[in-house]
């Protein structure tokens, strides 16, 4: 959609960048006694105090990391978000602000970057977070969104990846490979509405967990209340986001240790069973290595295993060894094999 075929939509140029900072500001306000000063001036000012502070920063160009022919900007706005306070959480951290940065070209109007920050304020509204500022910029086509994200953890309870014990648990919330059907759904539409324009998108709604999971994905926040709650600090932790398969290796490889990861004890939605078979493929190899779950993936001491077990959104799926680099997956037939890393490569092939 641009602003010449629908001449009810203002330009961004209309406005300028200080007024657009100006409108877009108007919608949010402070959440957080650590956001000393957020939008409108030339840097934000945090405080937290003896916490340790947390900042991780995510890049979303268009044509890699989402499709505007079928990703509407109200999700998009709260995936953005979503996938960046993801990472604060993977360290056992509280995300507080975030800072969102946008390249449009001069096809966007005010109306369309509204709709984006409708999402962005609903993320926030949700997670409890301060925009705390931003840039915003020209490009000659698309739209790329840089979105950084900034929180605090207690000193003693920061979790890295490099910390996974032989013996520990593996556990990962959630369910997984449900958001990667839901994109194989989406971009199958969307191939059928280029060969046949007059033909709609067919959307059956049994396959609407699929869509949501890969629109409109959910921050773990829960997951990292449930843990303080129960006085269970893991390991190691991480998100998913390139992929199980990938990821546990990620883990792995900085414990200089090795996994089982158990076939059936992965969690595995029934819609994504039902899809998978229906594009002939294998929902574990969905499961491995989908990408863009956003669950949190983390090693505990088997002595968490009673505690952990008391959330039914937690699986445990498997063990670390003290095997260096040896990845190994359990079949249901118990046939071991090694996993590999098949998961989204930024440089590389990549599952879709």
């Amino acid at each position: 959609m641009t602003t010449e075929s629908n001449p009810s939509f203002t330009p961004l140029a209309e406005i300028g960048e200080f007024k657009l900072i100006d409108y877009i500001s108007q919608k949010f306000h402070q959440r957080n006694a650590s956001s000393l000063k957020l939008i409108g001036d030339d840097s934000a000012q945090l405080y937290y105090g003896n916490n340790h502070s947390l900042v991780s920063t995510d890049m979303f160009v268009h044509g890699v990391h989402f499709d505007l022919d079928y990703f509407p900007l109200q999700h998009l706005g709260f995936k953005t978000v979503v996938a960046s306070i993801s990472d604060i959480l993977a360290m056992n951290g509280r995300p507080r602000q975030i800072f969102i940065s946008l390249a449009l070209s001069n096809h966007f109007s005010v109306e369309m970057l509204d709709l984006y920050y409708e999402g962005v304020l609903a993320a926030c509204e949700e997670y409890n977070l301060d925009l705390a500022g931003g840039d915003l910029t020209t490009i000659n086509r698309g739209m790329i969104i840089n979105v950084t994200a900034i929180g605090e953890a207690d000193k003693e309870k920061v979790v890295y990846r490099n910390g996974a014990q032989p013996n520990d648990l593996v556990c990962v919330s959630g369910d997984l490979g449900a958001a990667y059907l839901g994109l194989q759904l989406l971009e199958r539409e969307k191939k059928v509405y280029l060969a046949n324009p007059s033909i709609q998108p067919e959307l059956k709604e049994e396959n609407q967990y699929l869509y949501q999971r890969f629109l409109r994905p959910d921050g773990r926040d829960d997951v990292i209340k449930f843990l303080a709650d129960n006085h269970i600090v893991p390991t190691a932790m991480m998100d998913i986001s390139d992929g199980l398969s990938s990821d546990i290796m990620h883990i792995t490889s900085q414990s200089k240790a090795g996994v089982r990861i158990y076939e059936d004890k992965l969690p595995i939605h029934p819609a994504t069973v039902d899809v998978a078979e229906e594009f002939g493929m294998n929902p574990t190899t969905c499961a491995l290595n989908g990408g863009e779950d956003y669950e949190l993936l983390f090693t505990i001491s088997p002595a968490h295993y009673e505690a952990i077990t008391k959330n039914k959104d937690i699986s445990v799926i498997g063990h670390i060894t003290a095997q260096t680099g040896k990845n190994e997956l359990v079949t249901k037939g118990e046939n071991v094999f090694e996993m590999v890393a098949q998961g989204w490569q930024s440089y590389g092939s990549n599952p879709q």
